[in-house]
């Protein structure tokens, strides 16, 4: 019976590896024959780590096939990882291969940061690619900030409008971490501004408006971006207000009022300064009829201490009287003041 039961037991066991061989044939068989076929050889053992770790495992093979294919030594274990960080693992290896067919150096590990990177801002791995072949051209100012130029003031005082069209591409090195074309766009209009207001007059900008390119591009703009400027081009320069004559006119009329209100202040202070004399004589005329009320009373001192005479006094009468005569033959005569 003890022969019998150990007997039946082995035969379960190998009824039930023969079981899960069956499910495993069935699952991979399949998988692994058109791997094996094209050249992607992968192991039942991987396709069953893959299945434990809940990857699919029809597209990690096919993704490898489609790899390998293309020349690209893509193991399972490094797809897998990129699915399992939350990258798109068709998008990497199409990326690679683009960038093979493209003569781009670009890595494994380097497609699935820049895959990363981009995942929610609605671009990819493939487009930066397709950008760093095929370069684009992006406008500053940016068409959807609702204002279509770069608005300067050059030294004379004028207004200079420019538009500019910028071509750039894809810098894969630097694309993760890099500054996006936001930044292109700012530091560009920047340099427009300064290129703008460094010029005497705006003829010079009319005259040669490729020296905005120029100055631009010897700044480096692209420095620390997610992308290589190639070139700048002024689609459009215009003339706009004479914002000097503006504020010369407006720095006019403040003067003119300064120069009005300091007028006022000294008018007031002369005013004043009238008044204050007006006072003076005034006070002046006081002093004079006080000084002249004292000479009665010395005049009476004076004959009460004996210092002055009767014939003193008639004389200086006399001489009061003579003099108020040579007044008024002195003064003119009214009717020839009329004639």
């Amino acid at each position: 019976m003890g022969d019998n039961a150990f007997v039946l037991g082995i035969l379960v066991l190998l009824a039930v590896l023969v079981l899960i061989g069956l499910l495993l044939g069935i699952n991979f068989f399949s998988i692994w024959i058109r791997a094996y076929f094209s050249g992607a050889k992968v192991s039942f053992t991987e396709l069953i780590a893959l299945r434990l770790r809940s990857v699919p495992v029809g597209q990690v093979v096919n993704v490898r096939i489609t790899a390998v294919k293309s020349g690209l030594p893509t193991s399972i274990d490094d797809l897998s990882t990129h699915y399992l960080a939350g990258g798109s693992i068709d998008m990497v290896v199409l990326a690679l291969i683009a960038a093979r067919k493209a003569g781009i150096r670009l890595d494994f590990d380097r497609a699935c940061a820049i895959d990363l990177a981009t995942k929610g801002t609605g671009k990819n791995v493939i487009e930066a690619v397709k950008t760093s072949v095929n370069p684009r051209v992006i406008d500053c100012p940016a068409p959807d900030i609702g204002k279509g130029t770069v608005d300067a003031v050059a030294k004379d005082g004028i207004v200079i409008r420019a538009r500019a069209r910028v071509t750039v591409r894809t810098n894969l090195d630097r694309f993760v971490g890099g500054a996006t074309e936001e930044t292109i766009v700012a530091r560009v209009g920047e340099g427009i501004v300064s290129t703008i207001g460094s010029s005497d007059t705006y003829k010079e900008v009319l005259e040669n408006p490729d020296m905005i390119s120029h100055t631009v591009l010897s700044k480096s703009l692209d420095s620390n971006t997610a992308f290589e400027i190639l070139s700048i081009d002024i689609a459009d320069v215009d003339v706009g207000e004479n914002v000097g004559a503006k504020l010369q006119t407006k720095q006019a009329e403040a003067n003119k009022l300064v120069a009005q209100a300091q007028a006022e202040v000294r008018r007031a202070a002369a005013v004043a300064t009238e008044q204050e004399m007006v006072a003076r004589v005034a006070e002046m005329r006081a002093r004079v009829v006080e000084a002249e009320a004292q000479v009665p009373l010395a005049m009476a001192d004076a004959f009460r201490s004996g210092n002055l005479g009767v014939m003193d006094y008639l004389r200086m009468k006399n001489i009061q009287a003579d003099t108020a005569m040579r007044d008024n033959i002195a003064q003119p005569d009214e009717e020839e003041d009329k004639l």
